[in-house]
């Protein structure tokens, strides 16, 4: 049987859309959707999105959050709104807040380059995925759940991530339009906002 290619690295800068949920989606499962961008050349990254998963039961809002994540500072940026309805006399508003800028200590990207390559990922056939065909590798942690990617097939491009050890509740996400290219240095600056906490706006649901 012919022997499959080593895994790849990923591309050297890349962003894309991306939709998270769970699979299968149970009742309090959330679908939730946002942006990523990856400079592998700088290490560092940036996520925003609706924060999956969050407990809004529990916490009485949903959480947007920009995350920016910068190797070399060693630290991250998170930004972070809070999002919830209230009824009206006119129907259901939805109100936000900017909460406070947060800084914490960063030393890994949260996709490496060299995933699939550090982590001995194996080559596990191919699947359909986003009306493409994927290669399939999965990756085995220990003392973490085992995580799958599904690439492009013959490309370094990634589709989905699956991650979980519960086979009837897994977490995936799905990169629909990757775009591989320069990202402007805008998109990682580090600057921090000064505005207080407190309601910016509100819109009819």
């Amino acid at each position: 049987m012919k022997a499959h290619p080593p895994p790849p690295l990923l591309p050297i800068q890349w962003s894309s859309a991306y939709v998270s949920y769970w699979s299968p989606m149970l009742r309090d499962d959330q679908v939730t959707s946002g942006y990523c961008w990856f400079n592998y050349a700088r290490d560092v990254c940036r996520i925003d999105g609706l924060f999956n998963p969050w407990p809004e039961k529990e916490m009485g809002h949903q959480l947007w959050m920009s995350e920016i994540g910068d190797v070399a500072r060693k630290q991250s940026l998170k930004r972070k709104m809070a999002y919830w309805r209230k009824p009206s006399t006119d129907g259901d508003c939805l109100l936000e807040t900017l909460l406070p800028d947060e800084l914490s200590p960063f030393h890994e990207l949260f996709l490496p380059r060299a995933v699939l390559i550090d982590g001995n990922a194996r080559h596990v056939g191919c699947a359909p995925v986003l009306g493409q065909l994927a290669d399939v590798w999965t990756i085995e942690r220990p003392h973490k759940a085992p995580l799958t990617l599904y690439l492009q097939t013959g490309t370094n491009l990634l589709l989905r991530m699956v991650s979980g050890n519960d086979k009837q509740h897994m977490s995936v996400r799905d990169f629909p339009n990757v775009c591989i290219g320069e990202i402007p240095e805008s998109v990682f600056a580090m600057e921090r906002t000064t505005s207080p906490p407190g309601m910016v706006g509100r819109s009819r649901a």
